[in-house]
C-alpha cells in the first residue's frame, strides 16, 4: 500500500513545475494590485510621504536581516524540517527573535531621526514595528508549505494579505491623505496573515497549533545553519538597501521617493526571479541535493537555460521602452524617474543570472557565498554612489546604484564553479541575447519616432 502511495506522489520535476507556474500567476496578481495601487496612490499622496515611508522600512528590514538565523531555510532544507519538536522549536527561537526586534526598533528610532532630521521618524520606527511581534507569532505551517513545494496556497496567504493593506491604503489616502494611511495598511496585512497562517496550519497541515519547546539538538541545527544565514541576510541589508539610505541623507525624500518608483519597475524582474529561487527552485533543488554534483548540474541546467532567455527578452523590453512606462503612467512630479528605469533595469541583469543559479548553494549547505557577494555588492554601491555622483551628480549616483550587481554575480559565479554547479555557457548565450534583443528595440523606436531612452535624460 505505501508503495502505491509513493509512485502516486507527484515528482519533484512536475512539483517544481507547478509551483513554477503558481509562482507567476501570485507574482502577477501581486504585481498588478502593486502598480495599480501605487498609481491611485501617487495621486492621493505627495511623494515625499513614499520616500519616508521607504526609510522608514530601510531600517526595519535591516534589523529583521540582521536577526535573520535562518528559520524558514532551516525548515525548507533539513531532513527534520516535518518533526515536530523541531517546527516548534523553530517557532520559539521565531517567537524570541521577533519580541527583540521590537525592542530594536525603539531604540534606534532616535538616533534615526537626528541622523535624517526627521521628528516623525522617531514614532514611526517603532509604531510600523509593531509587525515584527506580530510577523513572530505565524505559524511555521507557512514554511512547511515551501517545504513540499505548495505554491498555490503560499500564494493565497501572501496575495490575499496584500489585497487587504492596499485596500486599507486606498481607503484612507482617500479619506484623509496622510502618512497614516500608508502606517495603517502596513500594520493590517501581517495581523490578517498571523490569523491566516494557523487556518493553513488546521486545514492544510492537519497539525495542532506550535507551542513553545526547546529541543538542544533543534536548536543546535538551526543555529548552526543560521550563523552564515544571519551573516548573508545582514550584508544582504547592506547590499539591497545602500542606496536608499545613502540617497536618502544625499537627495532628501522627494528624490528618493521618485528613485523609488524607479526601482520598483526596474526590481520587477529581479522580483519574479527571487520567488521563483525561494518558492520553487531552493526547495526543489534540496530535495536532489544528496545526488552527484554533476547530476544536480545537469537537472538544473535544463530548466534555467529556458528561464534566462525568457527572462533576457522581458528585460530588454524594459529597458528599452521604460522610459515610456513610466512618462504614461504618472505625472510631471514623476518625469525623473523616466531616464533612472532604463540605467537601473539593464544593471539588475547579472543579479538574475545569479536568482536562477545561487538557491543551489543553499540547498547544498553553501550559503557562505551569499555573503561574501552582498559584502561586495554593498562596498560596490557605497563606492559607486560617491565616486558617481561626485563626478556626474545624480546620474553617476545611479549609474553607480546600476553597476553593484556586477560584484554579485562575480563572487557567485566562483561559488557554483568552485562547488560543479555552474554553467557559464548560459549565462554568456542569455546575455547576447540580451543585448540583441535592446538594439532591436531600440532600432524600433528610432523608425517608429519614439526617439531613446537617453532622450528622457537630456531633457531632465
Amino acid at each position: 500500500m505505501s508503495s502505491t502511495t509513493e509512485t502516486e506522489k507527484p515528482s519533484v520535476s512536475k512539483l517544481a513545475v507547478r509551483g513554477a507556474v503558481w509562482t507567476i500567476i501570485g507574482y502577477g496578481a501581486s504585481q498588478t494590485l502593486r502598480f495599480g495601487s501605487n498609481l491611485i496612490l501617487t495621486r492621493l499622496l505627495v511623494p515625499e510621504l513614499f520616500g519616508l515611508m521607504a526609510l522608514v522600512y530601510v531600517f526595519i528590514t535591516g534589523l529583521n536581516m540582521f536577526s535573520d538565523v535562518g528559520i524558514g531555510f532551516s525548515i525548507v532544507q533539513n531532513k527534520r524540517g516535518d518533526d515536530r519538536n523541531f517546527l516548534n522549536t523553530a517557532w520559539t527561537i521565531q517567537v524570541a527573535r521577533g519580541m527583540v526586534l521590537w525592542l530594536g526598533c525603539l531604540a534606534l528610532a532616535y538616533p534615526v531621526s537626528q541622523l535624517y532630521e526627521e521628528p516623525r521618524l522617531l514614532w514611526l520606527i517603532p509604531l510600523v514595528g509593531l509587525n515584527t511581534i506580530v510577523a513572530g507569532f505565524n505559524s511555521t505551517a507557512v514554511f512547511t508549505l515551501n517545504r513540499h513545494l505548495r505554491v498555490r496556497e503560499m500564494a493565497f496567504y501572501e496575495f490575499s494579505g496584500q489585497l487587504l493593506g492596499t485596500t486599507v491604503i486606498i481607503i484612507w489616502a482617500w479619506v484623509h491623505p496622510s502618512i497614516w494611511a500608508l502606517v495603517a495598511g502596513g500594520i493590517i496585512t501581517p495581523i490578517y496573515q498571523l490569523i491566516l497562517s494557523y487556518f493553513l496550519n488546521h486545514f492544510v497541515n492537519k497539525d495542532k497549533p506550535n507551542r513553545f519547546l526547546w529541543d538542544q539538538t533543534a536548536a543546535k541545527e538551526i543555529l548552526s545553519f543560521g550563523i552564515w544565514i544571519f551573516l548573508s541576510t545582514a550584508m544582504t541589508f547592506f547590499g539591497e538597501n545602500a542606496d536608499r539610505l545613502i540617497l536618502g541623507k544625499m537627495l532628501g525624500f522627494k528624490l528618493l521617493g521618485i528613485y523609488g518608483i524607479a526601482v520598483t519597475f526596474a526590481d520587477l524582474p529581479r522580483s519574479i526571479t527571487a520567488a521563483l529561487s525561494g518558492k520553487v527552485v531552493m526547495p526543489a533543488i534540496s530535495k536532489i541535493a544528496d545526488q552527484s554534483r554533476a547530476t544536480v548540474r545537469i537537472k538544473i541546467a535544463r530548466k534555467r537555460k529556458l528561464i534566462l532567455f525568457v527572462i533576457a527578452v522581458g528585460l530588454a523590453g524594459l529597458v528599452s521602452f521604460g522610459d515610456l512606462i513610466i512618462e504614461t503612467l504618472y505625472d510631471e512630479r514623476y518625469e525623473e524617474a523616466a531616464w533612472m528605469l532604463p540605467i537601473l533595469a539593464l544593471g539588475i541583469w547579472p543579479r538574475l543570472l545569479c536568482n536562477t543559479i545561487e538557491p543551489a548553494l543553499f540547498a547544498i549547505g553553501k550559503p557562505q557565498y551569499t555573503t561574501l557577494a552582498n559584502i561586495s555588492r554593498f562596498t560596490c554601491t557605497a563606492v559607486g554612489i560617491q565616486v558617481g555622483y561626485s563626478m556626474f551628480g545624480l546620474v553617476g549616483a545611479v549609474g553607480g546604484v546600476a553597476l553593484n550587481d556586477l560584484c554579485y554575480y562575480l563572487v557567485v559565479l566562483l561559488g557554483v564553479w568552485r562547488e560543479e554547479l555552474s554553467n557559464i555557457k548560459h549565462d554568456l548565450l542569455a546575455t547576447a541575447l540580451l543585448l540583441a534583443t535592446i538594439a532591436v528595440l531600440l532600432k524600433i523606436r528610432l523608425l517608429i519616432g519614439v526617439g531613446l531612452p537617453i532622450d528622457a535624460l537630456l531633457q531632465a
